[in-house]
């Protein structure tokens, strides 16, 4: 009975997780650019009672095994990377990639990435994030633009208010990834280069394989909120029966202990 109280356990432990990674999802059913999670489990070592294949006598075998399992557990919370659905702004300084990648800002020290487009320009007309880190490359608008135009390739020009022919700006590139699942979240919609993730591979946007820059359009969160209330209920309902198994094998036990 001890033994499946701990299984039961394990169970809980893993729905309670599965819950966490679904309330994160529907708190940022409405985030710019989030992926939802999908929270992926395993299950834990086992007892082996008969060997599959051993002798049950002098000259037979055990066709099939018996062995005890001890629960479950969370190994991973992945992120799924399809592409949520357009939200027109025409806001010149929204951008979303249409297709694989990220685009690339400098935090402090390092460079972080993003799928959350939603630009604006400082006092300088530095073209930044909302929490003040800048665009890669450094893209400056003049003050006296009056309409400002980002290609699909992601080639930045500024129509002035006393010119005709654009001034080139710049480029915008952006970023892909061997393992993007691999990379890791550090809240604010940005994300940081692991081990795992392997070295950003900058393109053109466009080439390669990977995305186009749409202006004034912005990238919705890709969470399903049907799909999340559905799982939700599943995990409530397996820890509900964890649960129930815990009180059952706690009963029995206190039955063993009565026996005299």
């Amino acid at each position: 009975m001890i033994r499946a109280l701990n299984t039961a356990a394990t169970g809980m432990a893993s729905q309670e997780q599965q819950v966490n990674t679904i309330s994160n999802n529907i708190a940022n059913a409405n985030t710019t650019g989030y992926k939802s999670q999908r929270t992926e489990f395993e299950d834990l070592l086992y007892e082996t009672v008969e060997e599959a294949g051993g002798r049950s006598s002098g000259d037979s075998q055990y066709t099939v095994g018996h062995q005890v399992g001890s629960g479950s557990r969370v190994t991973a919370t992945r992120r799924m990377l399809d592409m949520g659905s357009p939200q027109i702004t025409n806001r010149p300084y929204d951008l979303m990639i249409m297709g694989d990648g990220y685009f690339g800002v400098q935090a402090k020290n390092e460079i972080l990435y993003t799928r959350d487009g939603s630009f604006t320009v400082d006092a300088q007309g530095i073209l930044k994030t909302k929490a003040g880190h800048s665009l890669l490359p450094n893209i400056t608008v003049p003050p006296n633009t009056k309409h400002l135009s980002i290609s699909e390739d992601g080639k930045v020009q500024a129509f002035l208010t006393n010119g005709t022919a654009p001034i080139e700006l710049g480029q915008i590139p952006v970023f892909t990834f061997v393992n993007p699942a691999g990379l890791s979240d550090m809240g604010g919609n940005m994300a940081r280069v692991t081990t795992a993730s392997g070295s950003p591979i900058e393109h053109i946007p466009g080439n390669d394989n990977s995305g186009i820059i749409q202006q004034g359009a912005l990238e919705s969160s890709n969470v399903n909120v049907m799909n999340e209330m559905t799982n939700l209920i599943k995990a409530q309902r397996a820890y509900e029966m964890n649960s129930k198994v815990m009180g059952v094998a706690d009963q029995m036990l206190s039955t063993v202990n009565r026996i005299k």
